[in-house]
């Protein structure tokens, strides 16, 4: 069985209050490169997080983790040109994280939407998790809407994007889907000022059947974004932003603002009107926004949830029983995990979440849509496994190895 996927009936895997019991008696040892072109051994020494099960009602905070989609390395295709998908482990994947407490924010840029991951795909993608999702009563789950079928052009006007939006949206609805309503490109390339984007977002949010989630995603994540509502500036973008949910507050249910900045989230957080939550998709200061201060705190949508889901769902439960240590104890060493993985180019972070996915037996090998696996240096994958280690979040340390050394063998290093 995938060493993500053990569990026993109860949930509880024979630790309490997802902690481990006791350590191993000896971890393994592998050789690693170092920035210097060194090779050294590095043993490792993170006892791993339990898999345990939880339901969302346990935990004090709405959480979704952006998933990921799991390539089919056997398919005859171009794999720069053709997603070739392989649903069965990609669906798998969503059914761990609905077993962990969480939910799946589907089709979005984790999935590498707009990066490998097409319209066409997107749809059938959206098709199948809908109708996995139906098969349980504790599945949360949202899905992208956008524009990417709608190439960036001179000639596309704003009529045109909205009419795109309302084709994706149509669709998500159509299925019986909830919509998260992605950034868009053509939008920030066609707009000529704020109130562009005041029609475009006004014109969608009128017509949905039930409140959405926004999503700002910030140009570290997709420099075609840069400039998005209007504005250069992060603040002055934020009012418009604010201006736009405050005229459609009934049709939002919340914001994602995936800006990398902790202040300008907080700032913006303590802005919104009060029936209009906050979703953070800041992956590198995530823990002490989900924490919160006396004036609030931050919901989760994030990427790092996808690498992270066994210390996520014990962090949240910690914080759902009023442990706010134990909640920091969890979480905090995988931040500066995140924080590489999300290193710049931000854009790239997905090979590290797909990785992690290798090294925990999750999926069967290192291969992404559009040969994303590519994206990412040996010495980048060697520093995420010993992060990993120290965070706790290699399932099975002995199978973690055993990946990492094949992967060094593929770039000429013996381990």
């Amino acid at each position: 069985m995938d060493p993500g996927l053990r569990r026993d009936d109860t949930g509880v895997s024979g630790e309490a209050g997802g902690q481990p019991v006791g350590r191993r008696t000896k971890m393994p040892t592998i050789n690693l490169p170092n920035p210097d072109r060194s090779i050294s051994p590095y043993t490792l020494t993170g006892e791993p997080i339990p898999f345990v099960k939880f339901k969302a009602e346990d935990f004090p905070r709405i959480a979704f983790a952006a998933a990921h989609v799991v390539a089919d390395p056997l398919a005859v295709n171009d794999p720069w040109l053709t997603p070739a998908i392989d649903w069965d482990k990609t669906l798998a994947f969503r059914h761990r994280l609905w077993d962990l407490g969480l939910g799946v924010a589907e089709a979005m840029d984790t999935a590498q939407r707009g990066m490998g991951l097409t319209w066409k795909e997107a749809q059938e993608l959206i098709r199948r998790a809908q109708i996995e999702a139906k098969t349980r009563d504790d599945a949360l789950i949202a899905y992208g809407a956008g524009t990417d079928h709608l190439m960036p052009g001179p000639d596309v006007t704003i009529d045109d994007i909205i009419k795109a939006y309302e084709q994706q949206v149509g669709f998500v609805e159509g299925e019986g889907g909830r919509v998260i309503l992605m950034a868009s490109r053509a939008l920030a390339a066609a707009a000529k000022s704020p109130d562009d984007y005041a029609r475009v977002y006004g014109r969608i949010l009128s017509q949905v059947k039930q409140p959405v989630i926004l999503h700002w995603l910030g140009e570290m994540f997709d420099p075609a974004l840069e400039g998005y509502w209007g504005k250069a500036e992060h603040e002055a973008a934020m009012d418009v932003c604010l201006d736009v949910i405050a005229a459609n507050a009934d049709k939002v249910d919340g914001i994602k603002i995936s800006l990398l900045s902790a202040e300008k989230e907080i700032a913006m957080r303590r802005r919104l009107p009060e029936s209009v939550k906050m979703y953070t998709g800041d992956d590198f200061n995530y823990a002490e926004l989900i924490a919160g201060d006396d004036q609030g705190y931050s919901h989760a949508l994030l990427g790092i949830f996808d690498a992270i889901a066994p210390a996520a769902s014990a962090g949240l439960a910690a914080l759902g029983r009023g442990n706010d240590n134990e909640f920091f104890d969890l979480l905090e060493p995988t931040v500066p995990l995140s924080r590489h993985i999300f290193a710049a180019p931000t854009r790239f972070y997905k090979t590290g979440v797909v990785f992690l996915a290798y090294l925990n037996g999750l999926q069967d090998h290192f291969a992404m849509i559009g040969g994303q696996q590519s994206t990412r240096s040996l010495q980048h994958l060697a520093e995420l496994f010993r992060l990993a280690d120290k965070a706790r979040v290699l399932a099975d340390p002995e199978l973690a190895v055993k990946r990492m050394r094949d992967i060094l063998a593929v770039h000429g290093v013996a381990a």
